[in-house]
């Protein structure tokens, strides 16, 4: 599978006439697109991690609804009548999202289902079904799956320090017709960027977290998070002036 064609889930048609405004633009238009296109038919995403199915049990648009719910922050009041997510409504509400963003920081589908799997598994042995004592449970799948990535990515930095790095095959005409240019250009710069860069950005402009958020799930301070992504946005620009 090609580089790009792993990024089949995640890119959408670029927007004609639509203005990018610097990196930062060419990020959120070019290569993310909106998150609630991205998702497709699996549901939708609210900011604050509240989710709904919108097909029924058919796939019809008419099917029953998922019951809504939302996810707390830390402190939050919780009526009465708002249900706490178990790990099986986290499951059907925010995989897909999450294997989209382990894509983005391993550039292979298949290792970011397993990185994903894995934060799931993680959170169901600690917490167990009912997530019993865990105020904000998408957070802690959020930072499990950047921190499993991480460990992705040393152990094929170990490896490719033995063994030739795999080449992938040229982009075919088909990957040309499906993907704009200016998508392939953002995709190849984003990824010669450093992996801090490249998380920063990942998880500002496709998460869409604050610098707060970021800050907690990288374990930074939010003005190491603030520098990082103005240094990333600077050398992304640079990079998409030389990638053709």
């Amino acid at each position: 599978m090609s580089v790009l064609s792993a990024y089949a889930p995640v890119v959408e048609p670029y927007r004609r006439g639509q203005s990018t405004g610097g990196a930062a633009g060419w990020l959120r238009l070019v290569l993310f697109g909106t998150r609630a296109e991205a998702a497709g038919g699996a549901g939708a995403e609210t900011a604050d991690g509240a989710a709904i199915d919108r097909a029924g049990p058919g796939g019809g648009a008419a099917g029953a609804r998922r019951p809504r719910f939302r996810l707390l922050r830390g402190g939050a009041d919780r009526s009465e009548e708002e249900p706490r997510p178990t790990v099986t409504d986290l499951y059907h509400a925010h995989r897909l999202g999450l294997v989209r963003l382990a894509v983005l920081l391993v550039d292979e589908v298949q290792i970011a289902e397993d990185v994903v799997q894995d934060a799931f598994a993680a959170l169901y042995q600690r917490h167990g079904e009912r997530l019993d004592g865990l105020d904000n449970p998408f957070a802690y799948l959020r930072t499990a799956v950047v921190n499993n990535a991480r460990s992705v990515l040393r152990r094929r930095q170990t490896a490719r320090a033995y063994v030739p790095p795999h080449e992938p095959d040229a982009a075919s005409a088909e990957d040309h017709a499906v993907h704009h240019d200016e998508h392939r250009r953002v995709l190849v710069a984003l990824q010669q960027l450093t992996t801090r860069q490249r998380e920063v950005l990942v998880l500002r402009y496709w998460s869409d977290l604050t610098e707060a958020q970021i800050a907690e799930t990288l374990g930074l301070s939010r003005g190491a998070v603030k520098s990082t992504a103005s240094r990333a946005l600077d050398a992304l620009e640079k990079k998409l002036e030389h990638v053709r």
